[in-house]
């Protein structure tokens, strides 16, 4: 029986002695500063952290519940802020306006009592000048002769011989009376009596 060489070890030998002669050329062409683990770990290293940064940017843009809840309760807050803010505002201007009506009042108020006293005063200095003008009648009158006054009474209007003869003395009065016509004297007592009685009630 012949001996064959057998074909499998024989290319597994002559590639050994291949590899075995290039091997330092292919030393020789890689550069030193890159050790072989260093590539194959930045190629791990670059293969994973780019899903890592995509998974936290994913996790940082989807916001969380409670962050969502804490978003919605500070909006409330502030909207409710905002609604007493402006309420307040409301009620001091119109605390402010309120003011201003009062002190226009007081003021309005003020103008009218002053007008009033002014009125009565005024009221009270015509009515003290009337009364002297009937006063003067009345001593006037007081002094003539009783007939020569029952004259002029006769012919007097009715509301002034009642004023004249109201302010006047009864002695002086009297006499005055009895000079007049009857119905004329009865006439002006009955008024006189009227107009004490107003006076009384």
């Amino acid at each position: 029986m012949t001996w064959r060489p057998r074909l499998l070890p024989t290319a597994i030998a002559v590639m050994a002695s291949l590899l075995l002669a290039k091997l330092p050329g292919l030393l020789a062409g890689m550069p030193e500063s890159v050790p072989e683990f260093e590539l194959v770990a930045a190629a791990h290293a670059g293969g994973t952290e780019a899903p890592a940064d995509a998974t936290a940017n994913a996790a940082s843009a989807a916001p969380q519940p409670e962050r969502q809840a804490e978003r919605a309760i500070l909006e409330s807050l502030r909207a409710r802020r905002a609604e007493l803010d402006a309420r307040e505002q409301a009620l001091a201007t119109r605390e402010l306006v309120l003011q201003a009506a009062e002190r226009r009042l007081a003021e309005r108020v003020e103008e009218i009592a002053a007008l009033q006293r002014q009125l009565e005063a005024a009221s009270q200095a015509r009515s003290e000048r009337e009364e002297a003008g009937w006063r003067q009648l009345v001593k006037l009158y007081e002094g003539m002769r009783p007939r020569d006054a029952a004259t002029i009474f006769d012919e007097l209007d009715m509301p002034v011989l009642v004023e004249v003869v109201d302010r006047m003395r009864e002695a002086k009065a009297a006499p005055v009376l009895g000079a007049m016509r009857p119905e004329r004297a009865r006439l002006l007592t009955a008024e006189l009596a009227r107009r004490r009685a107003r006076v009384a009630d």
